[in-house]
C-alpha cells in the first residue's frame, strides 16, 4: 500500500505543478493579448487533481477571480475530491 500512496503523492504534486504553470501561462497570455488556454482545460486540470495549486495560484496572481465559474467551481471540485478521498480512506483503513 505504501507504493500506491507514493505514486498518488507524486501524481498530485505533478498535476498541481502543471496546473500552476498553465494558470500562470494563461495569465501571461491574457496580459499580452495572445491566444488563451481554454476554460474547459483549466477546469479539467482542476478535476484531475490540480485544484489546490490552481486555486492558490489564481488568488496569488489574481487570475479568473472575477469569474464565478472558477471562484465557486474550483473550491466545489476541491471539496468533492476531499470527500472522495475521505470515503476511500475510511473504506481502506477503518
Amino acid at each position: 500500500m505504501n507504493t500506491v500512496l507514493t505514486i498518488l503523492a507524486i501524481y498530485l504534486i505533478l498535476i498541481n505543478l502543471i496546473a500552476v504553470i498553465v494558470t500562470i501561462y494563461d495569465k501571461l497570455c491574457a496580459v499580452k493579448r495572445r491566444w488563451r488556454v481554454k476554460e474547459n482545460m483549466l477546469l479539467l486540470l482542476s478535476v484531475l487533481g490540480g485544484s489546490v495549486g490552481m486555486y492558490i495560484t489564481m488568488l496569488l496572481i489574481r487570475h479568473k477571480t472575477r469569474h464565478l465559474k472558477f471562484m465557486l467551481g474550483i473550491p466545489i471540485i476541491l471539496i468533492f475530491q476531499l470527500v472522495i478521498a475521505f470515503v476511500i480512506w475510511r473504506y481502506l483503513y477503518v
